[in-house]
Formats: structure tokens, C-alpha cells, sequence
């Protein structure tokens, strides 16, 4: 009996297995979803050539296990069927490798077959390619899907708006465009979170999307959106967050914004509403946020504000917004961060503001506030950013500053401080440090460079002198470093090179000295660099990283020819050398470099001719200025291939994600991305002759001008016709050369162009006609030439009446200088409208129509009487009334 019993336990204990094997088997992911898995895999691994699967994250997924045991797979606990894929920031991704491929979308095809998904989150990839249409059809359960942070392309697929299940749809972050389709939204009824900002979406916003009554979070932020914010945005009250920033909607925030009683954040930055603030936003008792910046809002900043009690960030900068400080928002509590900047508020700043224990942030710069200079603040508050430029702060730099311990942002410029710099202050270790435009004075202390924390410093135009500490390299954290405009001497230190994070220097209009430069070229980033007006000599430096794209050495002592390693700047955009002793021919290298937009050499000693194909293959040059020379022989034809393609100048940023500091040059500004300040650079040496004078343009409006400018030299030939190519040249100087023939009829085709100054050469001929439909033009010299003939009529040619534009020619004739020309006199029976011939008729002419045609009618009928031919009726007649139409 014992062996049969052992059998069957045996046999028992076999089944046991057999059965955990087949209920194991059963609690396994499905055969078909593991195999879409491990393709995906499979495509990665090709993809970057690489086997190893741990930079992926996917090291678990392998054919010997579950795939509901690996990492970003979620599964349903009864049906085994994978739920969620949790694959964003999936692909590595390095900023400062370029040879990380591209991944197109459809290697996500595998993953549409997996019809049990409920969340998928493919986020912060960067993929490229449109979303698949015919792959989401499939994902009828999706509740949450989120695709943000890549670069999807095209429109969105229609299918999406058939998921009706969706809860929670993030697609920002992408290169999405067309029209919000509102036909669609309203599909979505179960949606509580639709974020489709940072996109390229255009329209207005669909009212189908205020039906959705579920919505929380609503984001339509950076795309380009029109139109106004409907009143039907009352409807949405469950809605926590609004954010419509960056785009360009204008008009109104209506009054039912009051009835989002549920609303914590609310931000319409960077458009184009106008108005007052509606006095319901008081009704908002939950609101945390409120960003109205950058917006064309006006009158008073409502009183009920203050009801706002739970508000943390208040932001209404760059607006209209006149009166006081509102003191209702003295009862703000919770206020932390408080943005007042660029406003026309007035009066005192009031002193309660620093009483608000919570307040972090201050910023009431570039109003018309003032600070009482003669108070004793002891501030309640524990500062970390203050602004308070241009709020008349007279005398020394408040020493209460002193006691904000955890200040990281001081802007206190535009102001009419005086004294020393305190050497508290360059001992309190603050990131971003800007004093420009007082009247300080004395030496900068060497303590404030031994600050590793110290990023952005800027003491331009104030009357610091002395040299310049030599420890300023120990600050090695500095992106900024900005001086202009002060007295400083001496040698630039040497240690400036040591400061690897330098992106933008500007030492200009100082006094410094020298012949040997800090070797920059140590400081990789470095891209702006301005060392103007000084008195440094020697070679033309050199030492400067290749990526460098503005270099201004205008205005010292340089000499000598200029080097042929400035051709190896591949992204120089503007060089400037003017008002220095350079010699030699003009390079033709400086033609080989591909992004060049500005090149300023006036007032140097350049000889020779200058190359035939001097920038034949470069389109991009917007201001070319080689004036004040001694240059000879004939003016390229190739010239006229400039500005072929018009592109805007300085048209992209520069920085680094990880330092927080963007240099704009289409703006001219450095930005401080994650602080909200921005602070404006001049190139301040750009000066040019613009319509004959002498003309600063500023670094805001840089990309809209361009020029071409030869004057003062001793070139010598015809103008060549292919500067009638120039469409979008709006200034032309090649006057005081020896320039002869006649002025090519093609310069009538400029037709941006506003001055053009051909004085004082041999010209001869006409002007050409053509000149006439110039309808920018507002300056034509061509004074001291050989000129004859009529000068042209034209809308803007018939205004340039200046006589002296004309002088000393051969027989210039014209309506412009009122002198007549031969042939003007108009021909018998001739009804021609000419304003050159005088339409006005001798005053006795009219006299006498006035007396002898009375005369004469009375005459006549009184002669028709007497002879019988008129009869008076006996009867009543009827009396006719002519009326004027």
C-alpha cells in the first residue's frame, strides 16, 4: 500500500507543477504584446548601433521574462494585458553630441497594436515625423496620452479626437500647426487636462472648447492664436488652470472671468490685450497665479486685486498701468513675487510693501515711482530679487540692502546714485549685479570677483576708474561681464581668460591700454565681444574662440594688415575695425566667411582696388561700410549680389540651457530666462552716416537697416549696373570718389532704398527717369558732378527740393530747384496738366468777365424786348425749381 501512495503523491505533486506552470503561463503579458515590446527594442538598438540597452532603460526587457515585470510596463492585475507604457525620456539625448540620430515616429509603430493601453507617455523625446493617424485609431481606452517635448510635425490626427475615453492630453512642445479643430474638441467630453501649447497653431479659439465642463487644466500657451477670450470662458467652472500666453489674442478679459471661482492659475503673458482689469478677477479666492505681463492693459490697477488673498505671483509688467501701487494688495499675505516692471505708475514707493514677510521677488523697475532716499527701511521680508531701476534713488546705495542676506538679483541702474561701491555690497556674493547708468564712482573692490556665484555684472556708464582688479578671473562663474562707458586704465587683465562660461564681454569706450590681449579663445561660449573706443594697440587680436559672432575694435590704435585667422570665425556675424591704422589691401578672405552680416572698416588707411569678386558668393552682408579709405579702380560688379537673400540680423540666441542666460540679438538683449529680468545691450559703436548724418542705430532696430557705403575713397569707373540688384538696400553713399559715365538707369529698381548720396565725382548725362518711382526715397544728393538735363518727377522725387542736392552740375533743370526747363512752355490748344508751366491767368482777364458778362446779359435781354419777342402771359404760371445735385 505504501508504494501506490507514494505514486500518487508523486503524481499529485507533478500536477501541482503542471498546473502553477499553465496558471503562471496564464498570468503572463500576452505573447503578442511582449513580441511589439521587444520590436520596439529591437529597432532602438539598430537604430543607435548599440547592443547595450541599459542607456535605453530597457535592460528588463528580454524574451525569458514577463514583460509585466519590466521597467515602464504597467499591466492589469486580472486580465495580464499591459495598461500603461511609461516610455518618455526614453532616447538619450545629449546637447552637445550631433551625431545622435534623429528618431522618426513610426518606430512606434508596434506599439499601436497594443489595443489594451490606457496610459501611454512618450514625452521628452524629441522624435521627429507627423503622428500617426491610422495607429491611434487602435487605442479606443486611452485615458492618458502624452506626447510633449518632441518635434512632431503636421497637424492633428483627426483619430485623436475620436478617443473618446481621454482624460488627459498633453501634446505641447511640438511643431503641430493648422486650426484648433472645434468639431473635434467636442468629442472630448471626459477631458479634465488639454495642454497643446509651444506649437504652431493659428485661428481662434473654437467655442466648442467651452463646452467641455469636466476641463481643469487648459493650456494654449506659445502658439500664434487671434481673436479675443469669448465670455464663454465663464463656463468652464472647474477649470484650476488657464494659461494663453504668448500668442496674440487681443481685446478684453471679460467680466465672466469672475465665475472660474475654482481658478489657481491664470496667465495671458505676451499678448495683445488691452483694456482695464475686470473687477470680477477679485471674485477668484483661489488664484495663486495671475500673469497679465506684456499685454497693452490700461488705467488703474483695480482695487480688488487685494481680495486675491491666496495669490502668490502677481505679474502685470510691461503694461499701460498708471496711478499708485494699489494698497489693497498690502492685505496679499501669501504674495511672494510681485512684478510691477516698465509700467507709467507713480508716487512714493510704499514702505508696507517691505513689510509683507512672504515677499521674495520685487520688481517695480522703469516706472515713474520714486524712492524716498532719506528713509531708515528695516525690511520685514527676506529678498532674493529686487529691482528698482529708474526709481530716482539719489545718493549712496541704500545701505538696508545690506540685510537682505539672500539677495541673488539687484537691479538698481538708471538711477542717480553717487559714491564708491560699497564694499558690503562686494562682499554679499549676489548671481546678477546691475548699477549701470549712475553716477558712481572711485575703483571696483577686488572682493566682488572672488565670488563664484557672481553670473551677470553690468556697471556700464558710470565714472568708475582706475584699473581693473586683476583678480577678475577668479569670478569664474560670469557670463556677462559688461563695463562700458566708465574711466578705467591700464592693461585688460590677463585673467579675464580664465572665466570659461564668458559670453558676453564689453569693455568699450574706456581707457584701457595695452598691446596684448587676454587669449580668450580659452572661453568657448564667448560670442560678443566689445573692446570700442579705448587705446589699445599693436596687431589686430585674434585670440578669440572660433564661435565668436560680434567683434567690435573700432576706435583704437590697431594697426598693420588685418589677419588672415579672422576668416577662421565661421559664425561671425559683425566685425568692426573702424577708426584704426590698418593697412594693406582689402583681404579677400573676409569673403570666405558664411555668416557676415556687418563689416565696418571706415577710416582706416585700405589701399589698392578691391577684389572682382569681393563677396560674389555672399548674400547675407546687410551693412558693408569700407568709407574713408584709400581704395582705387573700379567698384565690383559683384557688389550687387548683397542682400540678395534679406535675413534678419542677429536672428537667433545664444546661450546655454544650463546657465540660464540667453543673449538676443534681434532684441539686443540678455535675458535671464528663469528670472523674468532683461536687461538691454548697446553695441554702442555702430555709428554710421545715415542720410547725411552721423547716426547711432541702435541694437533694437539693427535688423531693418542696410547700407552700402564707399564714400572717401579714390575709386574711379562706371557704377556698375548690379547694384541695381540691391532690392532691399535702403542706403547708398559712393560720393567723393572719381566715378565717371552715367548713372545706370538700373538704381531706379532700389526700391527700398531712402538715401543715395552719388555727390561730388565726374557724372555726367541725366538722371535717370527711372529715379521717379522711388517711393522711399528721401534723400538724393548728386551735387558737384557733370549732370544735365531734367531732374525726374515722382511722388518722393517732387519733395527733394533741397537746392544744394543739386549744386554745381552742368544744367540741372527741374520744378525741385525751380528752374525751368527748355520745352516746358505749353504748346497751343496743348490741355496737358504740367505743373512746371504756370496755370495762373492775369488778373485783369477775370476782372473783366465778372463786369462785361452782367453788362452784356442785360443788354441783350433789354434789346430782345423792345424788339417783341417776349410776350408776358395773363395767366398764372407754374414756377420751376432747379436743385444741385
Amino acid at each position: 500500500m505504501a508504494k501506490p501512495l507514494s505514486l500518487i503523491k508523486l503524481l499529485l505533486v507533478h500536477c501541482f507543477f503542471m498546473f502553477m506552470f499553465m496558471f503562471m503561463q496564464c498570468l503572463s503579458c500576452p505573447a503578442h504584446q511582449k513580441q511589439s515590446l521587444l520590436h520596439l527594442k529591437s529597432s532602438l538598438l539598430e537604430l543607435y548601433e548599440t547592443t547595450n540597452s541599459t542607456i535605453f532603460g530597457l535592460e528588463s526587457w528580454n524574451s525569458s521574462s514577463d514583460c509585466c515585470a519590466w521597467n515602464r510596463v504597467v499591466c492589469s492585475l486580472h486580465s495580464r494585458d499591459i495598461t500603461a507604457l511609461h516610455l518618455n525620456i526614453l532616447l538619450p539625448l545629449d546637447d552637445y553630441n550631433y551625431d545622435v540620430p534623429f528618431v522618426d515616429v513610426t518606430i512606434l509603430d508596434p506599439i499601436y497594436s497594443i489595443r489594451s493601453l490606457m496610459l501611454l507617455d512618450i514625452s521628452e523625446n524629441y522624435m521627429v515625423g507627423e503622428i500617426s493617424d491610422t495607429g491611434l485609431v487602435n487605442l479606443t481606452r486611452l485615458v492618458h496620452l502624452s506626447m510633449s517635448s518632441n518635434d512632431f510635425e503636421g497637424s492633428i490626427p483627426a483619430q485623436l479626437f475620436h478617443l473618446r475615453s481621454l482624460q488627459f492630453l498633453d501634446i505641447s512642445g511640438n511643431l503641430l500647426e493648422g486650426g484648433i479643430s472645434g468639431k473635434g474638441l467636442a468629442n472630448l467630453t471626459k477631458i479634465i487636462h488639454l495642454d497643446i501649447s509651444q506649437n504652431r497653431f493659428y485661428g481662434s479659439i473654437p467655442s466648442q472648447l467651452f463646452d467641455l465642463r469636466y476641463l481643469q487644466f487648459l493650456g494654449l500657451s506659445a502658439n500664434s492664436l487671434t481673436g479675443g477670450l469669448s465670455s464663454e470662458v465663464g463656463k468652464l467652472g472647474n477649470l484650476r488652470t488657464l494659461k494663453l500666453g504668448n500668442n496674440f489674442l487681443d481685446g478684453n478679459i471679460p467680466m465672466q472671468i469672475g465665475n472660474l471661482t475654482e481658478l489657481q492659475q491664470f496667465v495671458v503673458n505676451d499678448n495683445k490685450f488691452w483694456g482695464q482689469i475686470p473687477d470680477t478677477i477679485g471674485k477668484l479666492k483661489g488664484l495663486e497665479i495671475l500673469d497679465l505681463g506684456n499685454n497693452h492693459f490700461h488705467k488703474q490697477i483695480p482695487s480688488a486685486i487685494g481680495n486675491l488673498l491666496n495669490i502668490s505671483t502677481l505679474s502685470l509688467q510691461n503694461n499701460s498701468f498708471n496711478g499708485v501701487i494699489p494698497p489693497s494688495i498690502r492685505n496679499l499675505s501669501k504674495l511672494e513675487t510681485l512684478h510691477l516692471e516698465d509700467n507709467l505708475l507713480s508716487g512714493e514707493i510704499p514702505l508696507w510693501l517691505f513689510d509683507r514677510e512672504s515677499l521674495k521677488i520685487l520688481y517695480l523697475g522703469g516706472n515713474r515711482l520714486i524712492w524716498d532716499s532719506n528713509v531708515k527701511l528695516v525690511p520685514k521680508c527676506v529678498l532674493s530679487k529686487l529691482s528698482l531701476r529708474s526709481c530716482q534713488v539719489y545718493g549712496d546705495i541704500p545701505k538696508w540692502i545690506f540685510t537682505q542676506k539672500n539677495l541673488d538679483v539687484l537691479e538698481l541702474s538708471d538711477n542717480h546714485m553717487t559714491g564708491e561701491f560699497p564694499l558690503w555690497l562686494a562682499e554679499m556674493k549676489i548671481e546678477i549685479l546691475l548699477l549701470s547708468r549712475n553716477k558712481l564712482t572711485g575703483s571696483i573692490p577686488s572682493s566682488l570677483f572672488r565670488s563664484t556665484r557672481l553670473s551677470l555684472l553690468a556697471l556700464s556708464e558710470n565714472n568708475f576708474s582706475g584699473e581693473l582688479p586683476k583678480n577678475v578671473g577668479d569670478a569664474t562663474n560670469i557670463k556677462a561681464l559688461m563695463l562700458s562707458a566708465n574711466n578705467f586704465s591700464g592693461a585688460i587683465p590677463k585673467s579675464i581668460a580664465d572665466i570659461r562660461p564668458l559670453l558676453l564681454l564689453d569693455l568699450s569706450r574706456n581707457r584701457f591700454s595695452g598691446n596684448t590681449l587676454p587669449a580668450l579663445n580659452s572661453a568657448p561660449l564667448l560670442h560678443y565681444v566689445d573692446l570700442s573706443s579705448n587705446e589699445l594697440s599693436g596687431d589686430v587680436p585674434v585670440s578669440f574662440s572660433h564661435g565668436i559672432s560680434i567683434l567690435a575694435l573700432g576706435e583704437n590704435k590697431f594697426s598693420g594688415k588685418l589677419p588672415k585667422k579672422l576668416a577662421d570665425m565661421k559664425q561671425l556675424v559683425h566685425l568692426d575695425l573702424h577708426d584704426n591704422n590698418i593697412t594693406g589691401v582689402f583681404p579677400e578672405f573676409l569673403s570666405c566667411i558664411p555668416t557676415l552680416q556687418v563689416l565696418i572698416l571706415r577710416n582706416n588707411s585700405l589701399h589698392g582696388s578691391l577684389p572682382p569678386n569681393l563677396f560674389v558668393n555672399q548674400s547675407k552682408i546687410l551693412i558693408l561700410d569700407l568709407s574713408s579709405n584709400n581704395l582705387v579702380g573700379n567698384i565690383p560688379s559683384g557688389l550687387g549680389n548683397l542682400m540678395a537673400t534679406f535675413t534678419t540680423l542677429y536672428g537667433y540666441p545664444y546661450g546655454t540651457g544650463d546657465t540660464g542666460l540667453w543673449v538676443n540679438w534681434v532684441a539686443g538683449t540678455v535675458t535671464m530666462v528663469s528670472d523674468m529680468l532683461s536687461y538691454t545691450i548697446e553695441i554702442n559703436d555702430l555709428m554710421v552716416t545715415w542720410k547725411k548724418s552721423v547716426r547711432g542705430i541702435s541694437s533694437h532696430n539693427r535688423g531693418i537697416y542696410s547700407l552700402l557705403d564707399l564714400s572717401n575713397n579714390k575709386l574711379s569707373g562706371d557704377i556698375p549696373a548690379s547694384l541695381g540688384n540691391l532690392r532691399n538696400l535702403k542706403q547708398l553713399n559712393i560720393s567723393n570718389n572719381r566715378l565717371s559715365g552715367h548713372i545706370p538707369g538700373s538704381l531706379g529698381d532700389l526700391e527700398s532704398i531712402e538715401s543715395m548720396d552719388l555727390s561730388t565725382n565726374k557724372l555726367s548725362g541725366t538722371i535717370p527717369q527711372s529715379f521717379g518711382k522711388l517711393e522711399q526715397l528721401s534723400v538724393l544728393d548728386v551735387s558737384n558732378n557733370k549732370l544735365s538735363g531734367k531732374i525726374p518727377r515722382g511722388r518722393q522725387m517732387d519733395r527733394i527740393n533741397n537746392p544744394s542736392y543739386f549744386a554745381n552740375n552742368s544744367g540741372l533743370c527741374g520744378m525741385q530747384i525751380t528752374v525751368k526747363c527748355s520745352g516746358d512752355e505749353p504748346k497751343p490748344g496743348d490741355n496737358d496738366d504740367d505743373d512746371d508751366v504756370d496755370e495762373k491767368e492775369p488778373w485783369f482777364l477775370w476782372t473783366g468777365l465778372w463786369i462785361g458778362f452782367p453788362l452784356g446779359l442785360i443788354s441783350s435781354v433789354l434789346t430782345a424786348f423792345l424788339g417783341g419777342y417776349f410776350v408776358i402771359p395773363t395767366t398764372k404760371y407754374h414756377s420751376i425749381h432747379f436743385r444741385h445735385r
